[in-house]
């Protein structure tokens, strides 16, 4: 009997512990599966919204790492993320935008603009309750302005303005309206003349209601506005033009092309004009110019003869000024000399009467005369001598006359040729 109550008691043993086994793993894998309900991990590209399961409580995370859940709905926003818009392509539809502009064209714009979550948690929970996700804040907020912007910004020009000279304020009206608001606009008839064609026409230009202050007027905010959504620049990748108006383009492009090259001749033929001119007044100025340098070479020849002569002149002058100062010199110098000699030999004369020159006059005279003497080829006594006397006594004619020849010059000299004994020899003056 113990054997047959054995039996059931190890059965029953047995079917518990099996089932507490699987309660056991069945609280295991609900215990793993609920960890990721408990904590979540935030990349540092996006913000969190948690919202607690029991409160409804919704709290804002934005800085990267594990964060508390506690069982609650985790919903992520990027930080930054791109709209695009596109012609559809394989595989995706068409979200390009259409726009029609004010002379009837129409155009697909393909493009992309960023766009910026807030930081600040009261934004990002009244963006998180208006509309759910980052799809949500997207296509109801984002796509919405972006396609009110496109619709009113293509009235405000033509099709043809907007493939040339207005294709950046195309863009510009689209980003301002999508971030600001859209314009408050009115349209009025204007008569224009076809650029083409050059043919007047009547069109309607739509135009911009302004403040006071120049800024637009707005018909409502921008909703990105409103939730502090950052709207970056749009990037246009593609605006493709319905047929009609690509062959306008093309038209304009040639009629365009052709008033450039027209412009172009226009003003080649004015600027060759002008350099035929310009090379006409050089010439002429050259030729000016070449006769003013021989003009100026001439006169400063002619200054620099002027003024050498002028130097000669004055050089001239003063080697004569010179020269009459050393003439005046010399001639008070010979003055001087010729005083200084006529008193020497007054003082000379006063000293001894002349009696050097008088004994050379002597002396010279006596010389001649007895060259003279001697000289005479006649007879110096008669050969037949009358009269009465002794012979012996009678006068030498010759030494007779040199005896007067000498006292004559003697006389004539004022030389007394005696000397007295016994006395003191003095000079004597004939005056």
């Amino acid at each position: 009997m113990a054997t047959t109550q054995s039996i059931p008691q190890a059965s029953f043993l047995g079917r518990w512990g099996i089932t507490g086994l699987i309660v056991g793993a069945v609280l295991l894998i609900a215990g793993l599966l609920s960890i990721g309900q408990l904590v979540e991990n935030l990349d540092a590209s996006h913000i969190m919204v948690i919202q607690s399961p029991v409160e409804g409580r919704l709290d804002v995370f934005t800085d990267p790492g594990i964060k508390w859940q506690g069982f609650g709905t985790v919903t992520k926003y990027p930080r930054r993320t791109q709209y695009t818009f596109t012609e559809a392509t394989k595989g995706q539809a068409d979200t390009s935008k259409r726009i029609r502009f004010n002379d009837g064209g129409h155009a697909t714009l393909s493009g992309a603009v960023s766009w910026e979550m807030p930081l600040a948690p009261k934004d990002v929970i009244e963006i998180h309750k208006k509309f759910g996700s980052a799809e949500g804040v997207e296509q109801q907020a984002v796509a919405r302005m972006i396609d009110a912007a496109v619709y009113l910004a293509g009235p405000l020009m033509s099709s043809v303005e907007s493939a040339g000279e207005r294709r950046a304020d195309l863009v510009q009206y689209i980003n301002d309206q999508a971030a600001e608001g859209v314009y408050v606009t009115h349209a009025r008839n204007v008569t224009v003349k076809d650029q083409l064609t050059g043919v007047e026409k009547t069109a309607i230009v739509t135009e911009i209601d302004r403040d006071k202050n120049g800024q637009p007027k707005r018909q409502q905010g921008s909703m990105l506005k409103e939730f502090n959504v950052q709207l970056l620049p749009l990037s246009i990748n593609e605006l493709r033009y319905d047929s009609t108006v690509e062959d306008q383009i093309k038209q304009r492009q040639v009629a365009t092309n052709q008033v450039q090259i027209a412009i172009a001749n226009a003003r080649k033929a004015e600027q060759d004009a002008l350099t035929i001119a310009k090379q006409g007044e050089a010439t002429a100025a050259k030729a000016k110019w070449d006769q003013e340098t021989i003009k100026a070479k001439e006169v400063t020849k002619a200054e620099q003869e002027k003024q050498v002569a002028e130097t000669n002149a004055r050089q001239r002058f003063e080697v004569a000024k010179l020269d009459a100062l050393a003439a005046e010199q010399y001639k008070k110098e010979q003055t001087l000399k010729g005083e200084g000699e006529a008193a020497r030999k007054k003082l000379v004369l006063e000293a001894d009467g002349a009696l050097e020159k008088k004994l050379e006059a002597l002396v010279q005279m006596n010389k001649d005369q007895w060259t003279a003497i001697s000289q005479y080829s006649g007879q110096w006594t008669p050969s037949v001598v009358l009269g009465s006397g002794n012979a012996q006594n009678s006068t030498n004619t010759a030494s007779t006359l040199i005896d007067l020849l000498t006292a004559k010059t003697a006389k004539d000299l004022g030389v007394d040729l005696t000397v007295p004994r016994g006395k003191t020899v003095k000079k004597q003056n004939n005056e």
